[in-house]
């Protein structure tokens, strides 16, 4: 079935109440584990209904969010979803208070269980209106970047409408298309900060009434970090700080000397070559026809998965009026359909979602036996070792997209994982301040983000843009508003994920086998356990990050990019 074909009805939230409340009752009234499972099993169809209709609505509104149906969809899901949380959480006490524990870690996992406590651990009933709130409050967030309208070189466009020019290879141009494209949250400035200023206190009450001492232990709970803290995360980023910020400083150096510039500034950070960037050679429809080539030749899973995307027409991937920005996977349950969404702008961007997104997709296809919502996707960081090494597992196919620019691309590529990670653990710093110091103004977060950006990105150079000075880079970074304390998982999969560039480059089959099995145990495991799995080193552990980084040291060293 196509998803323009996938049925969308609005549950009926009070109706569902008495039901929900009734197949409790009968889980917890079981006499034998066979008995409570059948209950679990019937309430996870109305679960996993919920889950679809809420996605569904979702994804139309983030395709069209000037569609008014589903708006007004977007405003009762805002409203709603924190009541079937709490309906949710009536689950979770009936599986935490079984006699049956052993069971349910036996069929589930030992993940699922702790996810059913930490949600406990992060809910309450008394938390609703809050939690309504920080929803009312994305969702404005949502629609500011949404909604730019930016009238450039004739023509009004959004912000991702604007990425191209800024990748142009005449500097004035991206210096005109960098500052239409900052104009824009210079012009709104006060809006980015009352809403991130509403976001920290509703978090902060979140977590006072929770009974937490501050926002940042609920942001880890709610993250489900069950193997890992705060304190294994600092000492994580000290190994970036000394292992990685100074290959990425090289990095930098290597791009300023390229491009014949005396500094680096904020507009050339993304332009690499003065031949222009690597972009792909040809249309959408050129795109889909080579991803549909890669990933027939990748594997017999691959092929399979990708022509059931494809032929239920699963992608909304071009930009367009009143598309929502930036890209994203989710799935849906009842269709057992994963469902990848971006904005196409004609850079090389568009390849990486074809295989980020697609590597989450593959992973949620893989792992489509899991009927139990909680443990479709793995915890995040665990999701994005999928996608990030599916980034560098279809490297031999980049030809198909990139032709006579294929190692411009893979140079690129490269070197912006590399400069990533200083950027992902600057984020998870600035979070972990703001979140420890809720009562902080809107100049001292600002003051903040750039104190820390001198000491992970020394190499930023804003001149000629004072609002980018001052500390404001992050208002267009949308984690920092709507998913508090998800950006260190970006930077841990990309470890992993340059651990499975450097096996695969030594043992093809054995390593596309280790990671057949990461996707195929969905998120039955924890992190630390995926990584397990997979064969690799975790990065929390002393010498991970330098043994990966010595050896992509010596790739780069071995291009001459200056001839590129």
């Amino acid at each position: 079935m196509k998803f323009s074909e996938f049925e969308y009805k609005r549950p009926n939230y009070n109706e569902i109440k008495e039901v929900f409340k009734e197949k409790v009752s009968n889980i917890e009234k079981s006499f034998t584990y066979e008995e409570q499972k059948k209950h679990i099993d019937d309430l996870n169809v109305i679960r996993n209904n919920i889950e679809s209709m809420s996605t569904i609505a979702s994804i139309r509104h983030s395709i069209n969010t000037e569609d008014e149906i589903y708006d007004k969809e977007n405003i009762y899901w805002d409203e709603y979803s924190p009541l079937f949380e709490e309906l949710n959480s009536l689950f979770y006490k009936a599986i935490v208070n079984s006699k049956f524990k052993k069971d349910i870690i036996s069929d589930y996992g030992r993940q699922f269980y702790k996810i059913v406590e930490y949600s406990l651990k992060s809910f309450s009933s008394e938390i609703i209106q809050e939690l309504q709130e920080e929803n009312k409050l994305c969702s404005e967030y949502t629609k500011l970047l949404s909604t730019a309208k930016i009238n450039f070189e004739g023509e009004e466009r959004n912000l991702s409408g604007l990425g191209s020019f800024m990748l142009s290879k005449d500097r004035s141009m991206r210096e005109k298309a960098s500052k239409a494209y900052y104009g824009y949250f210079e012009d709104n400035e006060d809006k980015f900060d009352e809403v991130f200023d509403k976001l920290v206190k509703v978090r902060s009450k979140i977590a006072d009434k929770l009974g937490f001492k501050n926002f940042v232990e609920v942001g880890y709970i709610r993250m489900m970090r069950t193997d890992y803290n705060s304190d294994m995360v600092s000492n994580f980023r000290k190994q970036v700080l000394n292992y990685i910020v100074p290959l990425a400083n090289e990095l930098y150096n290597r791009q300023e000397k390229r491009l014949n510039l005396d500094k680096l500034t904020y507009i050339d950070e993304n332009f690499e070559f003065m031949s222009g960037n690597a972009v792909p050679k040809g249309s959408p429809e050129y795109i889909i026809e080579n991803g549909k080539k890669m990933y027939s030749e990748l594997s017999k899973e691959t092929k399979e998965f990708f022509e059931f995307m494809l032929e239920n027409e699963l992608m909304d991937l071009v930009t367009k009026k009143g598309k929502a920005a930036g890209g994203y996977c989710t799935y849906i349950p009842n269709y057992k359909s994963p469902f990848i969404f971006s904005n196409f702008n004609q850079t090389s961007d568009d390849i990486d979602v074809l295989t980020h997104e697609a590597g989450h997709a593959f992973q949620l296809y893989m792992s489509r036996d899991i009927e139990m919502p909680e443990i479709n996707f793995p915890t995040f960081e665990s999701c994005e070792i999928h996608s990030m090494s599916m980034e560098f597992i279809t490297w031999p196919w980049m030809e198909l997209f990139f032709k006579e620019d294929t190692e411009k691309y893979k140079f690129t590529h490269m070197s912006a994982a590399i400069k990533f990670i200083p950027y992902g653990v600057l984020v998870d710093e600035f979070q972990h301040y703001i979140y420890e110091n809720p009562n902080m103004d809107k100049n001292e977060r600002k003051s903040i983000w750039r104190k820390l950006e001198k000491k992970y990105l020394p190499h930023k150079n804003y001149e000629g843009c004072d609002f980018l000075e001052r500390g404001t880079w992050w208002f267009k970074q949308g984690h920092i508003f709507k998913n508090p304390f998800y950006y260190i998982d970006y930077t841990l999969a990309q470890i992993c994920s340059l651990q499975f560039w450097k096996k695969i480059r030594e043992n093809k089959d054995e390593t596309w086998n280790d990671y057949l099995n990461i996707c195929k145990v969905g998120g039955r495991k924890s992190f630390l356990e995926i990584v397990e799995i997979g064969n690799l080193k975790s990065p929390f552990e002393d010498g991970c990050v330098e043994s990966v980084i010595n050896n992509i040291q010596d790739w780069l060293n071995s291009v001459d990019d200056t001839r590129l």
